[in-house]
């Protein structure tokens, strides 16, 4: 018997995540290592569950990620919008409540493009009267 999984894709920032939901006992596993190894900051760690804290599934399902692209804070945030994209797809009925948390949002704040005649995105050369 195949066993059930579901998928949810997640960005944030320059970060890609593909999250892959598996029924089992919580287990969260990022580039197959263990959240705890792979994400040192406890607070990205809780980040990354509150999808699943939010509808009680915390227990219920293993979630599975490969992350790519960026630093730990958007790939925690690509992660976390993949886990809300996946437990849609695994009962309709968590919807509401994913996207009254805002987790089902794609946040859309990237990196300024560097504009020519400046140093970065908005730092222009010092100036100098003489």
């Amino acid at each position: 018997m195949a066993t059930v999984k579901y998928y949810g894709t997640g960005r944030r920032k320059k970060s890609i995540a593909r999250v892959y939901l598996v029924p089992g006992t919580g287990k969260v596993t990022i580039n197959k290592r263990d959240i705890t190894e792979y994400i040192g900051l406890e607070a990205q760690r809780i980040i990354v569950r509150q999808p699943l804290v939010a509808t009680d599934t915390a227990d219920k399902y293993d979630v599975i990620a490969t992350v790519r692209g960026g630093g730990f804070t958007g790939q925690a945030g690509a992660v976390r919008h993949g886990i809300a994209r996946a437990l849609c797809q695994a009962d309709a009925d968590y919807r509401p409540t994913l996207k009254k948390a805002g987790f089902l949002t794609r946040d859309p704040r990237m990196k300024e493009r560097k504009k020519y005649g400046l140093k970065a995105a908005r730092r222009a050369p010092q100036f100098s009267k003489r």
